[in-house]
């Protein structure tokens, strides 16, 4: 084979071989962070959750001694304490504290 038809079929491979590289790569963008508001908790709800969390935790051992396992008859769970109004509306505080309250009364109880 002539040495210009080798250079010629040379050259015909290798732009062929770059031809797929000219095809642009779309990646789509990371999803945005998440609002503030997501990140972390309102003072009222971090509130909640530390209260309830450390009277769950003292009426569970409480109630392990004596035996006796009933965390929502106790009148921590019924009547939230620690609630203050000026940090926001009372349903949410009720219910973050009761679930922390839960969780602290079934770890020390279970101890």
């Amino acid at each position: 084979m002539p040495r210009s038809h080798s250079l010629q079929l040379l050259f015909t491979c290798f732009a062929l071989g770059l031809s797929g590289c000219s095809h642009r790569t779309y990646y789509a963008p990371p999803p945005p962070p998440p609002p503030q508001a997501y990140r972390e908790a309102p003072p009222l709800i971090e509130r909640a959750k530390h209260i309830g969390y450390r009277t769950g935790l003292d009426q569970g051992a409480r109630d392990a001694y004596q035996g006796e396992y009933h965390p929502r008859e106790d009148r921590a769970f019924r009547e939230t304490p620690g609630y203050d109004p000026r940090l926001g509306p009372f349903p949410p505080y009720r219910d973050a504290f009761r679930s922390a309250y839960l969780r602290g009364y079934d770890q020390s109880f279970h101890r």
